[in-house]
């Protein structure tokens, strides 16, 4: 076995490489952003080499958006999926769930260019996202399911950016804020 073939530690590492990346990749970007998170500290922080890190992936671009396609796939099935909630308290369970810094808008910000393929697929998450809201909106019954989903999509997006600008969670207040949104959306009669 040659010096390349080894890890940053000399050993080989075998199988689990690639999860190892974007494990720290995601850790790394979550907790230092993603443009002063260098190469070599993520080759460092998942015990690989250049080398092993370049087979799996082609370049950052392409690590950033493995990292986004991998942390919410389904769209927060834990919250949408779920039989044992009304629709309305699936809205609201949205709060619950969401990710205090949430990755998407974290990307969005730090890649300027629109068709990065990263920034493109936080784009087609959020759409995605807010379709699921407006879904849970017109099964609870709203008036506008469209607007409301959009308005829940909006408040959970600015939650997120003030939890991570303030450094403290909103989320309670923006569920309270939710909460009175839903329920002037829901005429009486579709709540019952």
């Amino acid at each position: 076995m040659t010096e390349l073939e080894k890890g940053p530690r000399g050993l080989r590492r075998g199988r689990g490489a690639r999860e190892r990346i974007v494990s720290a990749s995601q850790q790394l970007f979550r907790d230092q952003g993603i443009n002063c998170t260098g190469m070599d500290q993520l080759c460092a922080a998942a015990e690989v080499s250049k080398r092993t890190l370049y087979q799996h992936f082609a370049g950052k671009d392409e690590l950033i958006a493995e990292c986004l396609h991998r942390f919410d796939p389904d769209i927060l099935p834990e919250v949408f999926d779920r039989t044992d909630l009304t629709p309305r308290e699936r809205l609201l369970a949205v709060f619950d769930a969401h990710a205090p810094l949430c990755p998407f808008i974290q990307a969005a910000v730090e890649i300027p260019d629109p068709g990065h393929p990263a920034r493109v697929y936080a784009r087609d998450y959020k759409r995605a996202f807010a379709a699921r809201l407006t879904e849970a909106a017109r099964e609870a019954g709203a008036t506008d399911p469209e607007h409301l989903g959009e308005q829940l999509a909006l408040l959970l997006d600015g939650a997120a950016a003030r939890t991570r600008v303030l450094n403290t969670d909103v989320f309670t207040t923006a569920a309270a804020i939710a909460a009175v949104l839903i329920d002037n959306a829901i005429p009486a009669t579709a709540r019952r």
